[in-house]
C-alpha cells in the first residue's frame, strides 16, 4: 500500500470525513531536505469531518498525528494539513 493511500485509509476510519484530500507534493521538493527518489515524502491533507466541531486547530492536528501513528508519521517528511468541521 502507498503511503497516500495509507494516509487516506487511516484517516477515513478515524474520521468518517465529508471530505479527504490526500497529495503528494514531494514531486515539487526534488532537491530540497526530505525528498526521496519516488515520492510519497511531503503530503497535504484536506480534511472535513464533523468531529472536528469544537476543537482547536491544535486539537485537531494532534487527533490526526494520533490517527495516524507513529509509525506512519515516521515515514513522511513534511504533513500540510487543512482541518475544519
Amino acid at each position: 500500500m502507498t503511503v497516500a493511500a495509507e494516509i487516506e485509509a487511516r484517516l477515513t476510519a478515524a474520521f468518517g470525513p465529508d471530505r479527504l484530500e490526500v497529495v503528494d507534493e514531494s514531486e515539487a521538493h526534488r532537491g530540497h531536505a526530505g525528498y526521496r527518489d519516488g515520492g510519497e515524502s511531503h503530503f497535504r491533507v484536506v480534511l472535513r469531518a464533523p468531529v472536528f466541531a469544537g476543537m482547536s486547530r491544535v486539537e485537531r492536528h494532534r487527533a490526526v498525528h494520533a490517527a495516524l501513528g507513529a509509525d506512519l508519521v515516521g515515514k513522511i517528511h513534511a504533513l500540510a494539513l487543512d482541518l475544519d468541521a
